[in-house]
């Protein structure tokens, strides 16, 4: 009788673990030659997010169903994101959208590819004015090999070069 008490207080405390915030997200920077533009995806987990948005907005705040805190998420999350070239020139992203798929909520952001880029300079602060533990990998694909850039604890700005 004790193990098995033992073996649901274990079994409920893994599923107490997977509910937590796991403050991780993922952005692939994709240089499309189709559209000769830089495309930007930003993954966030959903329950990263719900918990988010009660702390930026209000405590009513809903990224499920509720499209003005989408909205405002969103901005939220492109406003803290920025390319720059070799000059530290930003390039201008425009917000083309948002989504809600499964158990993760995107940001897309884009911007025409300059003609000459040798590199970029990137910042990628969302979320982390909030965790600081919080952890932005970014993903460089489309122009030569895959490049990844970790925003871990005080790093601000990171580059890629081609």
């Amino acid at each position: 009788m004790q193990a098995g008490l033992y073996a649901l207080l274990f079994f409920m405390a893994c599923g107490q673990a997977v509910a937590h915030q796991q403050k991780i997200a993922i952005t692939t920077v994709l240089f499309n030659p189709r559209t000769e533009n830089i495309e930007i995806m930003h993954r966030f987990n959903l329950h990263d997010a719900e918990h988010a948005v009660k702390s930026l907005f209000k405590k009513t705040a809903d990224i499920l169903d509720d499209k003005e805190t989408q909205t405002a998420f969103a901005r939220y999350v492109a406003n803290r994101f920025v390319l720059l070239n070799a000059q530290d020139d930003s390039l201008p992203l425009n917000l083309v959208g948002f989504e809600v798929e499964g158990k993760h909520f995107w940001v897309y952001q884009e911007t025409a590819q300059p003609p000459a880029l040798e590199g970029l300079r990137i910042r990628h602060d969302a979320l982390r004015d909030l965790w600081p533990e919080q952890v932005n990998t970014i993903n460089v694909e489309g122009n030569g090999d895959l490049k990844t850039l970790t925003f871990t604890d005080s790093v601000e700005l990171l580059e890629v070069h081609f």
